[in-house]
């Protein structure tokens, strides 16, 4: 059995795994101008990496927003078009190991998916992601490099940015703890440090997804939640979404290789 190839084209960047026999063998994710050259691109480094040749690959499953910008087979090797709901959804499930989850697409946006072994549901969209995050740093801190502000983020501090529970009240309120969010930003002052203000901004828009998460998986009747993109590599990321699972009883599970879940998907679809 020859390699299968499964393409995630975004915006900016392209996640590319090669697998065989249902395993991921090789992965990796190229940054290019436009989508077609980041997808053939995608393709031409991972051969090159792997010393791998064109006649060992059996097909390429591409997907994702620049999916249809490629016209026709990539290095002519046979290329299918996977509808990017069902690559995302199929993918979370099999690097979960679960017949039935709410899986979460975490890239420049978010999606959040009803997904099965039979088929994937969408469930509704958000704005908020992994663009919001490099939009508010630019415009607040004038920097734009997604690594550096979450090492920047990392030495802040949260409570100099946000208001909590215990900050406006001290009577206790059934099922919120003293130190959960009441607003994101609500106590921010003038002398904000750099540090805090990309704190405030990484634990905004997890939060955000968070409980976009809850709110999605109460609608699919489901605890499971998985997440996938390319959010998932920050560690914000499970920092702030693990709060939500004993505060909301839900399970949220960040898998490895998160970051290649749409593509994996595309693999096996």
């Amino acid at each position: 059995m020859g390699i299968k190839i499964g393409l995630d084209v975004g915006g900016s960047t392209t996640k590319i795994v090669g697998m065989q026999e249902g395993k991921a063998l090789y992965k990796t994710v190229v940054k290019a101008t436009d989508p077609v050259t980041s997808a053939f691109g995608a393709v031409g480094k991972l051969v090159n990496d792997n010393g791998l040749k064109l006649d060992e690959i059996d097909q390429i499953n591409i997907t994702g927003v620049g999916a249809s910008f490629p016209a026709g087979a990539i290095l002519g090797i046979k290329t299918v078009v996977i509808k990017e709901f069902d690559a995302t959804g199929r993918g979370g499930l099999f690097l979960s190991g679960l017949d039935h989850a709410v899986v979460v697409s975490m890239g420049t946006g978010t999606a959040y998916l009803d997904a099965t072994n039979t088929g994937v549901r969408h469930i509704i969209g958000s704005g908020v992601g992994g663009g919001t995050i490099v939009g508010l740093c630019n415009s607040i801190l004038g920097m734009d490099d997604a690594k550096k502000l979450s090492e920047l983020a990392e030495t802040g501090d949260l409570n100099a940015v946000d208001l909590t529970i215990g900050d406006i009240t001290q009577a206790d309120i059934p099922g919120l703890p003293m130190h959960a969010t009441a607003s994101n930003f609500g106590k921010a002052a003038d002398d904000l440090r750099r540090e805090d203000k990309a704190a405030g901004i990484f634990n905004l828009v997890f939060q955000s997804i968070g409980t976009m998460s809850v709110l999605s998986s109460r609608i699919a009747g489901i605890n499971d939640i998985v997440f996938t993109g390319q959010l998932a590599e920050f560690r914000q990321c499970s920092e702030v979404l693990d709060a939500f699972t004993e505060l909301y009883n839900v399970n949220f599970i960040v898998p490895d290789d998160a970051v290649f879940g749409t593509a994996i998907g595309a693999c096996i679809a």
